[in-house]
């Protein structure tokens, strides 16, 4: 026995027989009587039972260990752990990261493995927590050397879009083989890839669609309506609203476009929202009298914010328009300003008494794009991001956009925004006489 060998190996190779014979009486017993329960009935001599109890003895005094056996099934058990450095370099790494020996076998992990993989455990191979078969066919090649990055999805329980790196590691030339498992969770970045290649798609087809139009009426014009006045007037009348529609879509990708580039500055003007209400109702008068929708303001008194005052009337427009637009067989548009409580003390309330929207539209109303009824808003001079500015417009002021809705019984939309604080109000009073 070499000098070097582990105390724990050493202590099982020399365990007093005496000792095991001891721990195995029971079974030991059991044996012997079933022998003696054999002589009795003739099925064997006595010179036989004698030597099956004296071979029965032998063998439970000199049989390998226990874990004799297990060191025989592991031989390189030693060369498989981690060290204790590795294992600290590892607990600092911000993304899940598995280490496991040539066989698939895990041997270590950080924290952010097992949040995402669960049930993982050290001595457990892979397979039994990373059941896609390109991640362990990578795993299988490791083991020969052989890096892959995979890319793989998983659909339960929701669709989700992931990659491992899987590559080889040695402690030093003459260590055993590791193979490293890093993990990277890509949703959120596939996710922004389609809805930028969805944004693209849509943009393009609804400029394509009134520049069609265009297109079309200046043939005409150029060919068989040349000499017809009345035919001229009436397509001018249709390109001047085509290019009218073409020019808002484009005023609001690029205020889209200018606002998240914003998004991480915090605007901090005071800005009366009571005021604002007044304001956008009055310039939303001459439409509203045309669609025979009614704009009832109740704002009593001042509510100040801190925000950008052309991105709030912008927001404000948007609302009231939208429920002037769709909520014209209503006849009214209630617009309110009041204070609420909690964090976001001040409320902008847009009601109308229109068709409503049915409750599986909600969650998209501010999607970019979206309409429930496509014809309809296009008609009506919708771009489909109206209600995407207004979203985008509140999360760069710290607030957002409830909507409560239902088929047939009309539309709100409340702004809910951080008031200003008690200690500014001296100030907002005095901008209030200001202005």
């Amino acid at each position: 026995m070499s000098d070097d060998e582990k105390p724990e190996s050493r202590a099982a190779v020399t365990e007093p027989r005496l000792e095991r014979l001891a721990a195995a009486r029971w079974p030991l017993a059991a044996a012997v009587a079933a022998l003696l329960l054999f002589w009795f009935k003739g099925a064997i001599g006595p010179w036989g039972t004698v030597l099956a109890i004296v071979f029965v003895l032998f063998a439970a005094a000199f049989a390998p260990g226990r874990r004799q056996f297990e060191s025989l099934a592991r031989p390189n058990e030693g060369e498989d752990v981690v060290s204790q450095e590795a294992l600290a370099l590892l607990s600092g790494l911000p993304e899940p990261v598995l280490i496991l020996d040539r066989r698939g076998t895990v041997l270590a992990f950080n924290a952010e493995a097992r949040e995402w993989l669960g049930g993982i455990r050290n001595g457990d191979p892979i397979s039994f927590v990373l059941r896609t078969p390109e991640v362990l066919d990578a795993v299988r090649a490791a083991a020969t050397g052989a890096s892959a990055t995979v890319l793989y999805s998983e659909r339960t329980p929701v669709e989700r879009w992931r990659e491992a790196h899987v590559a080889t590691a040695r402690a030093n030339p003459d260590a055993a083989l590791h193979i490293v498992v890093r993990l990277r969770d890509l949703t959120e970045q596939r996710r922004s890839e389609r809805m930028r290649a969805d944004f693209v798609a849509n943009a393009s087809h609804e400029l394509r669609t009134p520049l069609a139009s265009l297109l079309g009426f200046i043939e005409t014009l150029q060919g068989p309506a040349k000499n017809d006045t009345v035919a001229r007037e009436k397509f001018l009348g249709i390109m001047r609203t085509q290019a009218n529609r073409m020019a808002r879509l484009i005023d609001d990708l690029l205020s889209l476009s200018r606002i998240e580039l914003k998004a991480h500055v915090r605007p901090d003007a005071l800005v009366d929202l009571a005021a604002l209400a007044g304001g956008v109702a009055d310039a939303l008068a001459p439409l509203a009298a045309e669609r025979g929708v009614e704009i009832v303001v109740s704002a009593p008194e001042p509510l100040f914010v801190r925000g950008d005052r052309d991105e709030l009337i912008r927001v404000a427009e948007n609302l009231v328009e939208n429920g002037i637009k769709y909520g014209q067989s209503g006849k009214k548009v209630d617009v309110t300003v009041k204070s609420g409580g909690g964090r976001e003390g001040a409320l902008f309330v847009v009601r109308d008494y229109g068709p409503g929207v049915a409750p599986e539209h909600l969650p998209r109303l501010t999607e970019r794009f979206y309409r429930v009824d496509v014809a309809d808003s296009r008609d009506k001079g919708g771009t489909g991001l109206g209600l995407a500015l207004v979203k985008h417009i509140l999360q760069r002021h710290g607030g957002r956009l409830l909507i409560d809705s239902a088929a047939g019984d009309g539309a709100t939309f409340t702004v809910a925004l951080p008031a200003a604080s008690v200690n500014e109000q001296p100030a907002a009073e005095g901008y209030k006489k200001a202005g």
